[in-house]
């Protein structure tokens, strides 16, 4: 799977709207055959930066989704609320969904 994790730097003046704002985005991107999940959290450390956390089943995925109009849409309009340019890891794993975290197991 592409794994990817951006963190968004928005402007003070919309952070509390973020989720709205990326909404439309957010929802096509979940409706795409091969996204396995995109995920948004806020910083508890900095309440202007929001955290994505997105998966895609594979490479053609991956493609598909920067090939997608919502995805054209969203890089022509949403800069326009960031502070700074996000920054960004993408990598390959082996899987399609999340692992346990054994070390902090929760017995049943």
């Amino acid at each position: 799977m592409i794994f990817i994790t951006a963190k968004f730097p928005v402007r003070p003046e919309h952070a509390d709207e973020w989720p709205e704002i990326s909404r439309a985005f957010t929802q096509a991107t979940r409706a795409e055959d091969g996204c396995l999940w995109f995920d948004w959290s806020r910083s508890l450390e900095d309440p202007n930066e929001y955290v994505l956390v997105e998966a895609f089943r594979d490479d053609a995925a991956g493609g598909a989704h920067v090939q997608s109009d919502h995805f054209r849409q969203a890089t022509a309009e949403l800069p326009a609320y960031l502070a700074a340019t996000p920054r960004i890891v993408n990598t390959t794993v082996d899987g399609t969904e999340w692992s346990e975290l054994g070390e902090m197991a929760v017995q049943k």
